[in-house]
C-alpha cells in the first residue's frame, strides 16, 4: 500500500498524524545530531562539556524510537513472519490479517491503560483501576509531581508546571513529567496507526498490517545491481 492510499484511509486527521510524526522525526534527529556535535567540539576543543547533554540526548532517543513505533505500521516497516499465511488463499489471508489486526488492537489498548498510569502520577493525575482494561479512576494515586531529571536544566517556558502540578514549588531541574509524555503519546499514535491498518484490509487496500519483505527487498537490489554490471560489462 502507498503512502497517498494510506493516507487517504483516514482522511485530514491521517494527514495531520503523518505531518506531526515526519515532522518530530526529523526535529528529533536533527537536535540528537546537534546537540553532540556541540558536545563533542566542547570536549575535545576547549576541554568542557555539556553536563546534561547525554541525557537530553537519551531522551531525545527514546522520544524518536516511539515516535518511529507508529510511523513504522504505517510504512509497513515492521518485519513479520508472514510464511504459513502466505499459503493460505486470498480469503484465508484475509482472515488472519484481520485476525492479527484485533490481537494488535488489543495489545494497544492494554498499552495504552499501562502508559497512563505510569505517567499519569508524574502528572499529578490519576491512575486507571481495573487489572487488564481501565473501568475508571483511582483514588489517592500517589503523587510523583516533584520528581525531576538528573541534569536537564528547567526551561523557563516550562515553569507554569509549578503552579499547574507542583503546588507552586519550583523546579530546579526539568520535570520527568515532560519527558515521560510520550509514553501515552506515543501509544495513542500507535493505536491510530493499527486502527488505520485496520481498516485498510478490511477496504481491501492492504494485504496484511505490519509485515515486511526487507530480506527479498534486499535480495531484489542485489540482483538488480548485479544484472546492471553484466549489462556495464557486456556493452564494454
Amino acid at each position: 500500500m502507498t503512502h497517498r492510499n494510506d493516507t487517504a484511509a483516514t482522511g485530514r486527521l491521517g494527514r495531520i498524524v503523518t505531518g506531526l510524526e515526519e515532522t518530530a522525526i526529523a526535529v528529533l534527529l536533527g537536535l540528537m545530531t546537534l546537540v553532540t556535535f556541540i558536545n563533542v567540539v566542547l570536549r575535545y576543543g576547549f576541554n568542557e562539556s555539556l553536563i546534561w547533554g547525554l541525557e537530553v540526548t537519551l531522551i531525545l532517543f527514546a522520544w524518536l524510537v516511539i515516535f518511529g513505533v507508529s510511523y513504522g505500521v504505517k510504512v509497513t516497516a515492521h518485519l513479520g513472519v508472514d510464511a504459513v499465511i502466505s499459503l493460505l488463499p486470498g480469503r484465508g489471508r484475509r482472515a488472519a490479517a484481520l485476525l492479527a489486526a484485533a490481537v494488535c488492537l488489543l495489545y494497544g489498548v492494554l498499552l495504552m491503560k499501562g502508559a497512563w498510569d505510569y505517567w499519569a502520577p508524574f502528572a499529578g493525575l490519576e491512575q486507571t483501576t481495573g487489572r487488564w482494561f481501565p473501568t475508571g479512576l483511582a483514588d489517592g494515586t500517589r503523587d510523583r509531581a516533584f520528581y525531576v531529571t538528573d541534569q536537564v536544566p528547567m526551561p523557563a517556558m516550562f515553569r507554569f508546571l509549578e503552579d499547574l502540578i507542583n503546588y507552586g514549588e519550583e523546579y530546579d531541574k526539568l520535570p520527568r513529567v515532560i519527558p515521560y509524555v510520550i509514553l501515552p503519546l506515543g501509544v495513542a499514535l500507535l493505536l491510530f496507526r493499527l486502527i488505520q491498518a485496520t481498516i485498510g484490509v478490511l477496504r481491501g487496500t492492504r494485504e496484511a498490517l505490519i509485515v515486511s519483505h526487507e530480506a527479498e527487498d534486499a535480495l531484489a537490489d542485489v540482483v538488480a545491481a548485479r544484472d546492471a554490471e553484466t549489462v556495464t560489462s557486456q556493452e564494454r
